[in-house]
């Protein structure tokens, strides 16, 4: 009933939204992915995706799937690696935006490192511009970043929106300039944030700029102002606030990106498998059930 290459089509459909996308990725055709799909709906007696010409939406009961799903596929490729006897080895240099390190993404390379105790994973986390400048000066081997909404370079991993955000008593007092914390130029919610208020004449003043996830956030807490961030990936005790202009641009798209400089290893391959088989828990973090 629940063959893992039909919840292999099931879970690439729901991380892509389109069944097109979903084929394309997994290398099949657009009928053969919706086949899957529906095997699994008359195996099941459950409608798992609501679809219209313009979208693609998990219903009550797929979304319960996904979970199981996630578990039957792991379990599987876990057993294949274990009797296949796969022994990657080698070195993977992989940067990291600064936003991403602070939900699943610890726990997702955890799993990879113990599926693959001969990779040797070296990580650098900074902004993604920052990032962006190591691949390309050839001292990362593959880079997880984001990138402007219309480029088109590197794989889509997953799509968000930019929403403002403060803590949970924050007050906003539009007849004096918006204070904001921010990362250092260029970055992109910096960019967004202030093409916002611009765009909105209203006037702004920065009062932190910081680096680090765990300055951004401190500053916040204490009251420093308001900050555009990754809605999925908003640190703790950070909420949406309302009642600001909407970010220009309004969403984001976080990428896996390879060197250019030389065919992509087997150790960098499983680890791209690995962090997108697990995009859901990279935009609803490690919570119980999931």
């Amino acid at each position: 009933m629940l063959d893992p290459v039909l919840l292999r089509s099931f879970l690439a459909v729901d991380h892509y939204r389109s069944f097109s996308q979903a084929a394309r990725q997994l290398g099949l055709r657009q009928p053969t992915v919706s086949g899957h799909v529906k095997k699994l709906e008359s195996a099941l007696g459950r409608e798992l995706f609501v679809r219209d010409t313009h979208s693609v939406t998990l219903t009550t009961d797929g979304a319960a799937l996904v979970r199981f799903a996630r578990t039957i596929v792991d379990a599987h490729d876990e057993a294949v690696r274990f009797f296949d006897g796969e022994q990657l080895s080698g070195r993977i240099r992989f940067g990291v935006s600064e936003d991403l390190v602070s939900q699943a993404l610890p726990s997702i390379l955890l799993e990879f490192r113990r599926a693959y105790p001969q990779v040797d994973l070296e990580l650098s986390i900074g902004l993604s511009d920052e990032v962006h400048a190591e691949l390309r000066a050839d001292r990362l081997d593959l880079a997880f970043v984001k990138r402007r909404p219309g480029t088109r370079h590197g794989q889509l991993v997953f799509e968000d929106r930019f929403v403002w955000a403060g803590p949970a008593d924050a007050v906003l007092d539009l007849t004096r300039p918006v204070p904001i914390v921010t990362y250092p130029p260029p970055g992109l919610s910096r960019e967004s944030a202030l093409a916002a208020l611009e765009h909105a004449g209203l006037d702004y003043r920065i009062t932190c700029t910081t680096k680090g996830q765990l300055g951004l956030r401190a500053a916040v807490l204490a009251g420093l102002g308001f900050v555009v961030h990754s809605e999925s990936l908003l640190p703790p005790d950070l909420y949406p606030v309302s009642g600001l202009p909407e970010p220009r641009p309004s969403s984001i798209e976080f990428i896996l990106i390879h060197s250019p400089r030389r065919t992509q290893t087997p150790p960098e391959r499983a680890l791209t498998r690995a962090i997108v088989e697990n995009t859901y828990r990279l935009k609803h973090g490690d919570r119980p059930g999931w």
